[in-house]
């Protein structure tokens, strides 16, 4: 019997998967010396570190202006939620505010940035549906802080260390240590 597909793939780990793991490890060890979570913030970094600028670009700004417009539209709705129930505790409004938020976040995210809306769709969910009344405005802010400092990170690592600069490097590593290594 045949092997599937995917288990006839070799295994292989590219210098795109080291520069995530690695710029990954260094925004959480960063974050835990300040004191802060780094899930999100790492979570920035993976959408963040495309194959190229390019892709860097177009996945981090989804995940950047997805959580911006997302957390923003969820403060508001929250706000409205806690007017009329100031002790929360009535999830089916919340449910009837999902249902006009997802409609406002997609159309906001169609004029600002398209692939927005389903990374904006993740923390609206989770405002909404998991943050507690007291803390429903710094955790989306602290999302939105914390997201755009992963983008940003994985942006710079991908525009200073780009692959053609990377794989020129460590040519010259095994040169200098293998230099009849072809």
């Amino acid at each position: 019997m045949e092997k599937p597909s995917f288990l006839r793939r070799p295994k292989h780990v590219g210098w795109r998967t080291i520069k995530t793991a690695a710029t990954a490890a260094l925004v959480a060890a960063v974050y835990y010396m300040i004191g802060r979570n780094p899930a999100f913030a790492c979570i920035g970094v993976i959408f963040g570190l495309g194959v190229d600028m390019k892709d860097s670009i177009k996945n981090g700004g989804n995940r950047l202006f997805g959580t911006l417009i997302g957390g923003l539209l969820a403060i508001v709705l929250f706000w409205l939620y806690l007017l009329a129930f100031p002790e929360g505790g009535h999830s089916i409004y919340l449910a009837v505010l999902l249902f006009f938020g997802i409609i406002a976040l997609i159309q906001l995210c169609q004029t600002f940035w398209p692939g927005g809306v389903q990374p904006g769709g993740v923390v609206l969910c989770i405002v909404l549906f998991s943050t507690p009344i007291h803390t429903y405005v710094s955790y989306s802010l602290n999302r939105i802080f914390d997201t755009a400092v992963g983008v940003i990170v994985a942006l710079l690592v991908n525009w200073l260390l780009p692959r053609e600069r990377v794989v020129a490097f460590w040519d010259n590593v095994k040169d200098i240590f293998h230099p009849d290594m072809d």
